[in-house]
């Protein structure tokens, strides 16, 4: 059998095995090879200052015993040191990393192993522990977003084939009824349009000078009437009414109104919402805009996640006001600005976003 052949027959996984173990057989080699000249350097060194040192018959052959047997434990000693401090954790790695490749992600190095890669190993757990956790978002985005398509397209394909079947008539209520669908369908796919491009970091903007007053007193006339019936006290306060800004105003406008949106939705009749904007003191040409509720409030445990695709306060999404993608919008929008949002919580008092934006769009 010609070697081509014996390779064709060879099964793929130990041909990679094959492979790594002839890599990792050269650096031992290497290793042995440079042991091997320090053991016959250092016996060398020694008896030449044997033999330069002592006259004496005894001291010259106790030195050519023991030199080699020092030499060894030396060598020995070091290398030693050497795979406990550098070998055994770089070998976890290395396995930690061949096993990311084969697309286990639940793998994590040991970070008691070396004081010497401890930064390195906490890292790469970090590391890990982040693609893990986005490997399972996309996991559960398909699910999402099929849970989500699925109501308004039963709904759509009842009505049509109610009509179709003469259980329906074409009424004026029912053909709404429908477009209503077709809307709220309409929106998931813009707003997932929307997510996807900002992600990606390929969301245009349009930048304009305003001021930020504007921008909050047109968000208040939008809401007012809103909250008014609802019992709310919609408040602002504006600490410089010249307080200029460049910065897509539509999507400053889109990302403050999901959170009033949120507020109104929260916040029961007689509470508060307070909408906040000024420039932050010692900060570089930055502004800060807050929203403030009294309302129900987000549990602790689920702070770290309201800003991902799809989630609600609502576990069992009965809810169709909204797709659940509104914050993760805000907060990629926020971010394609060069600003920061962040969010602070407590159940039954209320909860306050705060956004970062810098004056320019650099």
């Amino acid at each position: 059998m010609s070697h081509n052949q014996e390779s064709q027959h060879t099964p793929p996984h130990f041909r990679r095995r094959w492979r790594s173990g002839g890599r990792r057989f050269f650096p031992f080699a290497i290793f042995f090879f440079l042991f091997l000249l320090i053991f016959i350097g250092g016996t060398a060194a020694i008896l030449y200052w044997a033999f330069s040192e002592f006259s004496g018959v005894r001291n010259i052959w106790i030195l050519v015993c023991g030199a080699p047997f020092a030499v060894v434990t030396l060598a020995v000693f070091t290398a030693f040191t050497l795979y406990t401090r550098f070998g055994q954790p770089l070998g976890e790695i290395f396995n930690a990393i061949d096993s990311v490749a084969e697309g286990n992600l639940s793998v994590r190095v040991s970070e008691n192993k070396s004081d010497m890669f401890s930064e390195l190993i906490t890292r790469f757990n970090k590391m890990l522990e982040e693609l893990e956790r986005a490997d399972q978002q996309r996991r559960n985005l398909t699910s999402d977003i099929a849970h989500e398509l699925r109501t308004p397209l039963h709904i759509i394909q009842g009505n049509l084939e109610g009509v179709i079947d003469g259980v329906y008539e074409p009424t004026t209520e029912h053909i709404n009824n429908t477009l209503d669908e077709t809307k709220l369908l309409a929106r998931l796919v813009n707003d997932l349009q929307t997510l996807s491009l900002a992600e990606a970091g390929q969301l245009p903007l349009h930048p304009t000078r305003f001021l930020l007053a504007d921008l909050i007193q047109d968000l208040t006339t939008s809401f007012s009437s809103q909250a008014a019936y609802e019992g709310i006290d919609l408040q602002t306060t504006i600490a410089d009414p010249n307080q200029e800004i460049t910065a897509d105003y539509d999507r400053l406008n889109q990302v403050l109104s999901n959170l009033i949106s949120n507020a109104l939705r929260h916040t029961s009749s007689g509470g508060k919402i307070s909408l906040e904007a000024g420039s932050i003191v010692g900060g570089e040409s930055s502004v800060r805009i807050k929203v403030t509720d009294t309302g129900v409030g987000i549990a602790s445990d689920d702070l770290p996640f309201i800003f991902d695709r799809f989630w609600r306060g609502d576990k069992s999404r009965s809810g169709r006001v909204n797709s659940g993608l509104g914050l993760a919008i805000a907060k990629q929008l926020i971010h394609a600005h060069g600003g920061r949002i962040e969010v602070q919580s407590e159940v039954g008092k209320g909860t306050t976003f705060t956004i970062e934006l810098p004056e320019q769009i650099s």
